[in-house]
């Protein structure tokens, strides 16, 4: 079970990256949208405001207080962030806080304990509207996806990126979940399920970078392509994992591996993104999330 020390620091930790995360995904969705379905489109803009209002009050108690290792991971913000918002609102006319990654930014780790009962307190406010937000906003992409499949709405987004964000919401609630709940971190059977997740959300990245690239990038759709290979047998060894404890730890070091190969690819990517050197129509923004998802999940392997 979890200390309350513990329990405020992977709050604020879960909550520095995830709700940067669904904020995002709701621009995402927002953004695909055609001016017909305004009313989806403003829909989409309320809950990216209510994770932009989450993410402002996580940040103002993260000071001294998260895990450095969080900070230090890349997940929060990278070298990017600031550049692949900045160039997205330009891009789109939709305005990005950039505020908040500025704070970011400044944030410096905590080693110690805090036993404080108000922040403890905070914390369990913050996990309780992150759920009271989490579980309509999965509604939404349900909503969504469900209209986009049986060709009642058109968006710019794949029907399976739809899919796979609405999994890591869900993935997300989880989370939260467990942490009311105070359950330790992830071992065994469960980390297999985690690996298994990641694995497919890796592997879903490198698809969708396949098919955003210009066709005129064939070694960059190759390299796409091997990614979405490798994860996808990744994703059966860790489900065959989950029954025979003797592959686990064979399964987690190529999971990382692998994982440290597409960050690597999403890192020079999302860089030739900026600086106008590779043809794609992949948002700035979206290129620098992708990266902030490979470097949380470096993280809970411990690579």
């Amino acid at each position: 079970m979890l200390t309350s020390s513990e329990y405020i620091k992977q709050s604020l930790g879960l909550h520095l990256f995830y709700d940067r995360i669904m904020m995002e995904h709701a621009f995402f969705l927002a953004t695909s949208l055609p001016p017909k379905n305004q009313m989806l489109i403003d829909q989409a803009n309320m809950y990216r405001m209510q994770y932009n209002m989450l993410l402002a009050d996580t940040v103002s108690l993260s000071n001294g207080v998260v895990s450095p290792g969080v900070l230090q991971s890349g997940e929060v913000v990278t070298p990017y962030t600031r550049n692949a918002e900045l160039l997205t609102q330009y891009y789109t006319g939709v305005a990005i806080d950039t505020a908040i990654t500025q704070a970011e930014e400044q944030l410096a780790g905590g080693a110690g304990t805090n036993e404080n009962p108000i922040l403890l307190q905070q914390a369990e406010m913050l996990n309780m509207r992150a759920m009271q937000i989490t579980a309509p906003f999965l509604q939404f992409h349900y909503f969504i996806l469900c209209n986009v499949l049986n060709c009642r709405l058109f968006t710019s987004n794949y029907p399976m990126l739809i899919r796979n964000i609405m999994w890591e919401g869900q993935f997300y609630q989880e989370m939260l979940d467990r942490l009311q709940r105070r359950q330790e971190m992830e071992s065994g059977r469960r980390a297999m399920e985690v690996a298994a997740f990641w694995n497919d959300i890796m592997g879903g990245h490198a698809k969708f970078l396949r098919g955003l690239f210009d066709p005129t990038e064939e070694k960059l759709i190759e390299t796409a392509n091997r990614f979405g290979i490798r994860f996808d047998a990744l994703v059966a060894e860790a489900t065959a994992a989950m029954d025979a404890a003797e592959m686990r730890e064979k399964v987690l070091r190529e999971s990382a591996k692998a994982t440290v190969a597409i960050r690597d690819f999403k890192a020079a990517g999302t860089a030739g993104i900026l600086d106008c050197e590779i043809r794609s129509i992949l948002i700035p923004l979206a290129a620098d999330h992708i990266l902030r998802e490979a470097n949380y999940y470096l993280r809970i392997l411990g690579a």
